[in-house]
């Protein structure tokens, strides 16, 4: 994959004939343009983060109004609403797996969840500051979640226990990211660095330093050779990590950036900016390729599905967007010359271009396809899912009990198929759903009665008791050690600033 150099800014909008009149965006015309496919309506505060899973057939969205929700992405069915957090819910993905679901939150904890109708789930507590995001790595054997309290730390999966802490950066820590292959961890933070973590040796081996702002977000290249910063200074920057070269500068947004999203071929590249748009780059060739319109206010959050046919954005508006790529379908030649063709081919004269009078609007040479919903949509009509809270029970989530690596199929598992589901489609492996599930609990809303775990088959309520209060212990000495380690950090930090106004008295001395 060779990308190239260079720094792109922000571009002209394009006017289209029949788009509504003078200086309204154009709506989709070409076979390769995206296009909005239907939206989904369902939380009553700003979508923070949106999250395929692996088998795409399900979408898993969080907000601030304290709610996980999972969406079904055929149409006519229920969506399912997860309450857990007692404050905003930050962060969402699936494991790579699909068994697993983790989120983060302003209550200071990060909970992993099993998709099922119990809502069964586990926090892992940990950090003194709101957690604000939570990244698997590849084999879902480890989970990384960023926090305010400065820091980054890795959990067993399978144990739902700390197993290191990463901390170097001295402000808020807005995201961590595993590499593919699972090596390594980049992390961004308002100190204005982004960091690069070995994992064998717990160190960090490389830092970026922008002194023009700091990184809202950042995430790996699907090679993993290089890493997408999404700037509050506006910027969307690439860079090299193995050489510590920043290659291209994209400065297409007029607020600053809160996510990116690579397709997977890494040809593209999903930007979300609080000025409201999402935007694809071309990264082979370094520009923009389109401007998305839709959102009602900051865009928060974009993805991209597993194989790049469609892609998702969440914002403040509450609303999130569901979009067919179309671009991905041709070859990438065929979509640059097609592309190349819509902003620069020659229109046909009109009034102004015989007797002109005012600039010829035709003399623009703009360079991206804006795209607004409102002139070009395929499903708006599509009425919004019923939705069945989920409540979480406090249950301990333990080898013997519940497997959280290899679930048994046996798990009642949250059903997201469509009414009337034929005997193929059941047949067909899903993330979400299983064989014995019962379909009537979950397709007929007023019968539903969420199953509680408080009391878990064949344990004593003694042991249980006994359990619980391990747990309870287990959750101080966490929070002391987390404790201890931010103090230590103070620490470090005053003897630096020492050892530094040491140096610099030795020196005004030797002057």
């Amino acid at each position: 994959m060779v990308w190239r150099a260079g720094i792109l800014t922000e571009p002209r909008k394009v006017v289209g004939r029949g788009s509504g009149g003078p200086g309204r965006p154009m709506a989709a015309a070409a076979l390769e343009d995206p296009v909005l496919i239907r939206h989904f309506k369902g939380h009553k505060d700003a979508v923070t983060c949106v999250a395929f899973s692996p088998t795409t057939r399900a979408l898993a969205t969080s907000s601030l109004d304290r709610f996980l929700m999972i969406w079904n992405l055929k149409p006519n069915t229920k969506a399912f609403r997860f309450v857990g957090h007692l404050e905003g819910v930050t962060s969402v993905q699936f494991s790579p797996d699909g068994n697993l679901l983790a989120s983060a939150s302003q209550d200071r904890t990060a909970r992993l969840w099993i998709p099922c109708i119990h809502g069964e789930s586990t926090p892992l507590k940990g950090h003194t500051s709101a957690v604000r995001s939570v990244n698997f790595s590849y084999d879902s054997q480890f989970l990384a979640t960023a926090s305010n309290d400065k820091s980054v730390k890795v959990w067993s999966v399978y144990s739902q226990r700390l197993l290191f802490t990463l901390f170097q950066h001295t402000h808020w820590v807005r995201c961590a990211k595993y590499s593919p292959d699972g090596r390594l961890i980049v992390s961004c933070s308002d100190d204005k660095t982004v960091k690069i973590w070995d994992l064998r040796n717990k160190t960090c081996v490389d830092d970026i330093i922008d002194h023009e702002g700091f990184a809202n977000y950042v995430d790996f290249s699907p090679d993993g050779t290089c890493i997408a910063c999404a700037g509050s200074d506006h910027a969307v920057k690439i860079w090299d990590i193995r050489i510590n070269k920043l290659l291209q500068q994209h400065r297409v947004h007029r607020a600053g950036v809160n996510c990116t999203s690579f397709h997977p071929s890494g040809n593209y590249l999903l930007t979300a900016s609080s000025d409201s748009t999402v935007k694809i780059l071309d990264l082979l060739g370094g520009r923009l390729l389109y401007t998305l319109h839709g959102h009602e206010g900051p865009v928060l959050s974009v993805a991209f599905s597993k194989g790049g046919e469609t892609f998702v954005s969440g914002g403040v508006d509450a609303q999130v967007l569901f979009w067919k790529t179309n671009f991905d379908a041709f070859e990438y030649k065929k979509v640059l010359k097609n592309h190349m063709r819509k902003l620069h081919g020659d229109e046909p004269p009109h009034l102004l271009d015989i007797y002109p009078r005012s600039p010829h609007r035709h003399d623009a040479k703009p360079q991206s396809v804006e795209i607004d919903p409102s002139f070009d949509v395929t499903d708006m009509q599509t009425l919004d899912p019923p939705v069945i809270d989920i409540t979480s029970p406090s249950v301990l989530l333990t080898k013997p009990s519940i497997p959280l690596v290899q679930p048994s199929m046996q798990q009642e598992r949250v059903i997201m198929q469509q009414d009337g589901m034929n005997s193929q489609d059941m047949q067909q492996h899903s993330v979400l759903s299983s064989p014995r599930a019962t379909r009537t609990s979950l397709e007929d809303g007023s019968k539903y009665i969420a199953h509680t775990m408080d009391e878990p088959v064949g344990i004593s309520p003694v042991l249980t008791n006994a359990l619980e209060h391990i747990v309870e212990q287990l959750d101080v000495l966490t929070l002391t050690v987390s404790i201890l380690e931010q103090r230590l950090t103070l620490t470090e930090d005053k003897l630096k600033e020492c050892l530094e106004n040491q140096e610099k008295l030795l020196l005004s001395v030797r002057d």
